[in-house]
């Protein structure tokens, strides 16, 4: 997979994306990430990418025009040649006010080549950049933060893991959290059992031992198929 991420703040993504699993992925030739600084595609001597809200109000707008020229550049590249015309690629806008992002949203991202990740800054983007060029507009929650950074590094994070081959074992991403599975011949999501690992017995500082469940322990794999099958939550 392709990922191109337009920003202003272009050094917030490097230590990320270097270290784990994202680090070993690209590396691997897995996955391409570009982290683009917006005011490349800018014009004035000032490199300016915002601008006041017309009908007034506080804070300032982020504007169309470094934003298209940067999606036609993008998207041209995807042909091989100089032209503007329209590409397989998705535009992602990060937004307080899009649609909550979700674990279908995730793995319905990973089966595409190419994404393109605006990460708004100030008091958001010009609308028109929302209404002619973006396939998604997502948000990771109910709040509002400083700028789309973390947005854009969340849903990377949470779609590249999906694609085959990015995470070792691939039954690690079919029965975890948010995992959709089959429940009396319906499809339901799931939240993944507890899991335990060593020492068997831990004590803490009140000597209270904390035990490992005795089934896990025991080798008989039928049983703990049972314990971790009454242990999985559905999702209503």
């Amino acid at each position: 997979m392709k990922v191109d991420i337009l920003t202003i703040f272009p050094k917030m993504f490097k230590g990320f994306l270097c270290e784990s699993i994202l680090g070993r992925a690209q590396k691997q030739g897995l996955l391409e990430v570009t982290i683009h600084d917006l005011r490349d595609w800018t014009t004035d001597s000032h490199r300016s990418v915002d601008d006041r809200p017309f009908g007034g109000g506080p804070g300032m707008v982020m504007m169309i025009e470094p934003i298209a020229k940067a999606l036609a550049e993008l998207k041209a590249k995807d042909s091989g040649s100089g032209d503007k015309c329209e590409t397989k690629a998705k535009v992602l806008v990060m937004s307080a006010k899009g649609k909550l992002f979700s674990q279908n949203n995730a793995l319905a991202l990973s089966k595409e080549g190419h994404l393109i990740i605006i990460a708004p800054h100030y008091e958001g983007i010009d609308e028109r950049v929302i209404q002619q060029f973006a396939d998604f507009e997502l948000s990771i929650g109910p709040y509002v933060l400083t700028g789309g950074e973390l947005p854009a590094l969340v849903v990377l994070d949470a779609t590249a893991r999906l694609i085959p081959g990015i995470v070792g074992k691939q039954e690690s991403v079919e029965m975890e959290s948010f995992a959709t599975v089959s429940v009396n011949g319906k499809s339901r999501q799931i939240l993944e059992y507890p899991q335990y690992t060593r020492p068997e017995v831990f004590k803490t500082l009140g000597e209270k031992e904390l035990k490992v469940p005795e089934v896990l322990l025991s080798g008989n794999h039928e049983e703990i198929c049972k314990w971790r099958l009454a242990q999985t939550k559905i999702i209503d």
